[in-house]
């Protein structure tokens, strides 16, 4: 295993434990304002499968792109300490991951509904 690899690693793990908190810092309202994003960017049965108790469905680094706006990128980045190019592939695969792990009964924990 290359360096590179067992960095990109250990990088989403910790991207896993912190993305709920940061989201949170970046985005009043949290994980329920980007999933919200997200659907109206047409990626509902990603958030769904997320969600839900079945796997979770991928989603791209593009996807993702297309989906945030850049100032929610910088700050994310930047409370990460990683660039802003990393962000992408690093949330790519944690996000489904981290709402996963923060809905265990299909619904967001703190999310009032």
């Amino acid at each position: 295993m290359s360096l590179f690899n067992a960095l990109g690693g250990s990088l989403e793990q910790m991207a896993l434990k912190a993305l709920p908190g940061i989201v949170q810092q970046v985005l009043p309202g949290g994980l329920n304002v980007l999933l919200d994003q997200l659907r109206r960017s047409g990626y509902q049965s990603q958030v769904d499968s997320w969600l839900g108790r079945g796997p979770n469905e991928p989603i791209t680094a593009d996807d993702l792109r297309k989906a945030l706006d850049n100032e929610q990128v910088r700050q994310m980045a930047e409370k990460l300490g990683i660039p802003m190019d990393q962000l992408f592939p690093t949330l790519a695969k944690a996000l489904p991951d981290a709402v996963d792990r923060s809905s265990p009964d299909g619904v967001l924990q703190g999310q009032s509904s």
